[in-house]
């Protein structure tokens, strides 16, 4: 019995090694693949070690394009990044709030039509918003990537509502006995409890909005302006030789902020989908 139960677990986590290898390969491809020369990356593409470590390509790559070097385009997508998060996750507690706690009429109209807006794919919204923003002069600016996030954000607002609905309407009721506004309990009660829920939305937010790149591709055009995905794209030049060295260094260093996110929220994030409010 007991030599059965250790043949299962041996065999478990060999299925689990090989699974997960397969799945980290590309990633590992790529890495080791920063360090090869250009004529070495696809020429010898099945081998994963570099023959020859370049450490020249990270160097190149930083150096960037047209006198923008790497670090701009880093700049720009932490200012998209961090300021779309923000507003994402502060404005769709606000909105979740509205819907769960607050009674209006039209509540149930209004939570549909938030709910079918989450079945809509971009492409849908893409081209209307486009004209709606090139009318008022957004484009080449920040602001169609940043403004709409302050406006709520479907998936995280139905997050968040299915946490405040798990907290005992009994906290607010005493809350307002001691004299406190919506506002007062929303703030003081309601956000430290959801906690959960907003770190959850954070990093799905960070890791959406740091990999966008139909974003800044419909709305930036001009390369100081540009996000990290767009400054990867210019390493492809269909009319000269692309230095892939280059770009996949520069690749590798865009992971490590989601990687950095992950490692250290990791345990925020399963506990904000696990959970779906106060336990008893």
């Amino acid at each position: 019995m007991r030599r059965t139960k250790t043949m299962k677990a041996l065999l478990f986590h060999l299925l689990t090694i090989l699974f997960g290898y397969i799945m980290l390969y590309p990633l590992l491809w790529m890495f080791f693949s920063s360090f090869k020369e250009n004529s070495e990356i696809f020429l010898n593409a099945h081998e994963l070690l570099p023959k020859k470590w370049l450490f020249k390509n990270y160097i190149d790559g930083w150096r960037g394009f047209a006198g923008y070097p790497f670090s701009v385009f880093f700049k720009n997508s932490f200012i998209v990044t961090i300021i779309g998060t923000v507003g994402a996750v502060i404005s769709s507690a606000i909105v979740a709030y509205g819907f769960a706690r607050c009674k209006f009429k039209g509540k149930g109209f209004w939570f549909g039509c938030m709910i079918i807006t989450m079945l809509l794919p971009y492409q849908v919204v893409m081209i209307p918003q486009y004209i709606m923003f090139q009318k008022m002069g957004w484009v080449n600016t920040f602001k169609p990537l940043l403004v709409p996030a302050f406006l709520g954000q479907p998936f995280f607002i139905f997050l968040m509502i299915q946490f405040i609905r798990g907290i005992p309407n009994e906290l607010d009721e005493a809350a307002k006995i001691d004299g406190c506004s919506k506002y007062s309990i929303f703030t003081r009660i309601i956000l430290p409890l959801i906690s959960p829920a907003l770190i959850t939305s954070a990093i799905f937010s960070f890791l959406w909005r740091w990999d966008d790149f139909l974003g800044p591709l419909l709305y930036l055009s001009k390369p100081e302006l540009y996000t990290v995905s767009l400054g990867l794209r210019m390493f492809s030049d269909p009319t000269a030789v692309s230095n892939w060295g280059a770009a996949f260094a520069m690749a590798t260093l865009s992971l490590v902020p989601s990687f950095i996110i992950f490692i250290f929220f990791q345990r925020y994030l399963v506990e904000g989908i696990v959970t779906t409010g106060l336990k008893g």
